[in-house]
């Protein structure tokens, strides 16, 4: 039986057209007293230019690279009706939502010693900025978001599909739309593929809700989508804001030595974001039905890019969109900022049944990312390429697992095949490789690469001064560090730094050591967000964590469509249970304009609530409506002022509430992710101790 050690030892190197992560980076060279001096242009006093090795992995990758394959771009540019003139969108909040301009320095040259060559080329695509036709009928306006805002010609107005982040660049976006093409009708119908919130965010920006409640406007989404929307945004929503600051690169500025693009777009908007509940869901795998006189098949996808998503075929048209389920990219089986592992499989079969159910004649398709491929040979060519990547990830990922190669080995050893490697839409620019294999590993084994010592670990500041110390110090360590990194041999840099690291998060010698070799990983990655997290760790190490204020939530909208389950599983996450120790009592939740009721138990320092039924003598029982109700989960009112003023009503004993409520912590929306880098007391986030504040939407 091949053994972990001699099948490890088997497997031939990765190609230089993939030696782009810290796995594969070059090694050999010599060693340098110390690293090089700071670069004069770096938007950082302590950046440095890439070195000799960083540069010969990124000449490398080039020449392994089909760059003369231009079909992308001849995509990209077609259709195209008008520029959008304005460089910059404004939120109605005064500052800049939305700033083209940031990068235009891609344009001023073909290539940038410190982007991988890939990265530079996706970053390049996604620089259109205006309206494109798709086919007469349906129009796209690209630029304006992380994602896409597409319109379809209906029988009395316009079909929307996506309305983007933020109202403000939906708005700008509908605006350009109505001066080219838009003949004066108004918005009949938004469509919302999925439940991530670059696809809906921007709704208020391009529809009154007075119109939808009126029926003027249908809302229309997937099976379960107010479910997915907002529990994937709640439970741990705080941390996955912060780990955004990584995989998004939220602290960057953009330029070629730090942020440059997240692959999918150019950035996420900074403007505001609105949710309008949907009037008409899919709930069928297979739905066919109008759309202000447009037929359309809705194809149900749950569990591929997101929970709730669905594909649309317009027959008439012969246009498929493939929402998020499809895009000129390997998107992400695990996200780096946090999610469930998605299950790539189950998202090849979508793909494979979209393929047959309307691949065979569809002349066109368009997604919500990225630009539309035209004719029938085309379109069937990416939905297979696209399938191929997902089914491939899976199958190899568990051929090596069977095989004994752990989820602490998988990213070294998995590859793509060498077609899908030449394949430009199959490349990793959301997911990577090696992220994505490792999550297909955990997926199906979870964390534990079955070696009893890392079954329950030091955590690392207890294990590094134990390694120091038999490292003999900081000296050697350092010496040797300076060594590794002269020789480019990063990772294992970064192996025994971080150890020193983590013994002393206080010293500055280390830390600005590290960030430097933090920053070669990171100018070598092809993936956005490898790359956005490795200078996103150089930054902090240098500069600490910018204070200042801070907004983690998502707003109103979002907070309201809570259902009052999510919102009571979530207080009793936020509860300290330390601070609940000994404190014991029972109560009953009524709101009767919605006729629910929730038993809720405060026992053994754990909040519970059961929907549905009553607890027989509580010693509390809250009535209000759960219109009220939203005024507490959106910090506008406290339990208090409600009782106080007749809206709720209190049977027994209301002082339970505050008792409650002290149990109740805020998170801190920039915790500490590198100990150390923190520097000013924390900065907690401001909010009543029963409001829910969940942080950014989840976004794709």
């Amino acid at each position: 039986m091949t053994t972990r050690r001699t099948f490890m030892k088997s497997v031939p190197a990765m190609g230089a057209a993939f030696a782009v992560t810290p796995g594969f980076l070059t090694e050999g060279g010599g060693a340098q007293a110390q690293t090089a001096e700071p670069l004069e242009g770096h938007f950082h006093p302590k950046g440095k230019a890439p070195s000799e090795h960083t540069l010969r992995v990124l000449a490398e990758a080039r020449e392994g690279l089909p760059f003369s394959d231009r079909q992308d771009f001849d995509e990209q540019a077609r259709g195209l009706i008008a520029e959008m003139p304005e460089r910059q969108i404004m939120a109605d909040a005064g500052h800049v939502a939305w700033d083209k301009a940031a990068f235009d320095f891609l344009d001023e040259a073909e290539e940038f010693d410190s982007i991988h060559p890939s990265l530079t080329r996706i970053c390049k695509l996604n620089q259109n900025y205006g309206l494109y036709e798709v086919t007469p009928g349906i129009y796209q306006v690209r630029g304006f978001d992380l994602s896409d805002i597409s319109f379809v010609r209906g029988a009395t107005g316009w079909i929307a599909i996506d309305p983007l982040v933020s109202a403000e660049t939906a708005r700008a976006a509908w605006e350009l739309f109505s001066e080219h093409v838009g003949e004066g009708l108004p918005i009949t119908a938004v469509i919302y593929s999925h439940s991530h919130g670059d696809h809906w965010g921007g709704v208020r920006g391009i529809v009154e809700e007075e119109d939808v409640r009126a029926g003027k406007v249908e809302i229309i989404a997937p099976r379960a989508f107010m479910e997915h929307t907002i529990s994937e945004n709640v439970f741990a929503g705080n941390a996955m804001n912060r780990r955004l600051f990584y995989q998004y690169g939220l602290l960057l500025p953009v330029a070629q030595h730090g942020y440059v693009g997240q692959g999918l777009g150019k950035r996420v908007s900074a403007g505001t974001v609105g949710l309008i509940a949907p009037t008409r869901i899919v709930e069928e795998d297979i739905e066919e039905f109008e759309v202000d006189g447009v037929r359309m098949i809705f194809q149900n996808t749950p569990g591929t890019e997101a929970p709730s998503e669905m594909n649309t075929y317009l027959p008439d048209l012969k246009a498929l969109w493939m929402a998020e389920n499809v895009t000129a990219t390997l998107h992400n089986i695990y996200t780096l900022r946090g999610a469930p592992v998605r299950d790539p499989l189950n998202w090849s079969k979508y793909i494979s049944r979209a393929l047959y159910l309307f691949g065979q004649e569809a002349e066109v398709m368009f997604y919500s990312h990225h630009w539309p491929r035209w004719g029938n040979d085309r379109v069937q060519d990416v939905l297979r390429g696209q399938r191929d990547v997902y089914a491939h990830m899976n199958n190899q990922s568990l051929h090596l697992a069977n095989q004994g190669v752990t989820i602490n080995q998988i990213h070294n050893v998995y590859e793509p095949s060498e077609g899908l490697k030449q394949t430009w839409h199959t490349r990793g620019y959301h997911g990577s490789p090696q992220h994505n294999s490792r999550g297909v590993v955990q997926r199906f084994l979870g964390f534990w690469d079955c070696n009893p010592a890392t079954l329950v670990p030091l955590s690392p500041g207890d294990s590094a001064p134990l390694y120091v110390e038999m490292m003999g110090g900081k000296d050697p360590i350092m010496a040797k560090g300076l060594e590794l990194h002269g020789a480019g041999r990063y990772l294992e840099a970064v192996e025994i730094l971080n150890k020193l690291f983590f013994a002393d998060p206080s010293d500055q010698e280390v830390k600005d050591l590290l960030a430097d070799v933090y920053e070669q990983i990171g100018y070598q990655q092809e993936n956005p967000g490898l790359r956005n997290s490795f200078l996103s760790g150089a930054y902090e190490l240098r500069s600490g964590i910018p204070t200042g204020d801070t907004v983690d939530s998502t707003g109103p909208d979002v907070i309201r469509a809570m259902s009052t389950e999510l919102f009571l599983d979530y207080l009793a996450i936020k509860m300290d249970s330390r601070k609940a120790e000994g404190l014991e009592f029972s109560m009953n939740l009524v709101t009767p304009d919605n006729n629910e009721r929730f038993a809720i138990e405060l026992s053994n320092a754990t909040l519970s609530n059961v929907k549905g039924f009553s607890v027989p003598d509580p010693d509390l029982t809250l009535t209000l409506d759960r219109q009220d109700l939203e005024q507490v989960m959106t910090g506008e009112a406290e339990f208090a002022d409600l009782i106080a003023d007749g809206r709720a009503t209190a049977e027994g004993d209301a002082s339970l509430l505050v008792q409650l409520a002290a149990t109740m912590v805020e998170f801190d929306p920039l915790f500490e992710v590198l100990p150390g880098t923190k520097l000013q007391p924390d900065s907690l986030a401001t909010a009543a101790p029963l409001q829910a504040v969940t942080g950014q939407v989840a976004i794709e």
